[in-house]
């Protein structure tokens, strides 16, 4: 399983993004993002970009310009934001065609099943985790998840 740095960094941003934004109006410059969340501000850009283009975030001009959320932090799921920056998420070593195992013979390997099952359970675990939840410390070993 691997969660690359522009996943990870993404939701750090978003997060930031999330509890800086006071109101529906005041967007958050990326420059103060870059320096809170100690990331280089040109991969952010890149990354805001992405986000942009996926509709996470919609981006103002100007002086006071930055970045606000497209929509609230309830409606965005962690996954949404790693997905809008990333390849799926993707336990086995199999490539997009599951069709055709990862072996040499085209075969899938023993525990193909195992991996392929353990990214469903995380892809479903972002899935379930809000913006909100990171913002408001609702993750972790105490989390409760909605039935």
């Amino acid at each position: 399983m691997r969660l690359s740095t522009k996943g990870r960094y993404a939701v750090m941003a978003m997060a930031d993004l999330a509890r800086r934004q006071t109101d529906a109006e005041r967007a958050v410059a990326l420059a103060d993002i870059a320096a809170r969340q100690e990331i280089s501000l040109s991969y952010l850009e890149q990354l805001f970009a992405r986000l942009r283009r996926k509709g996470l975030v919609k981006s103002a001009r100007g002086p006071g310009g930055g970045y606000r959320l497209a929509r609230t932090a309830d409606e965005t799921s962690i996954a949404e934001i790693v997905h809008a920056v990333d390849e799926p998420l993707r336990a086995t070593r199999c490539g997009g065609n599951q069709s055709k195992g990862c072996m040499l013979k085209g075969e899938r390997c023993l525990t193909h099943d195992l991996w392929e099952d353990l990214g469903q359970q995380i892809e479903a675990y972002l899935a379930s985790v809000s913006l909100a939840d990171v913002v408001g410390g609702r993750v972790g070993p105490n989390r409760q998840v909605a039935a």
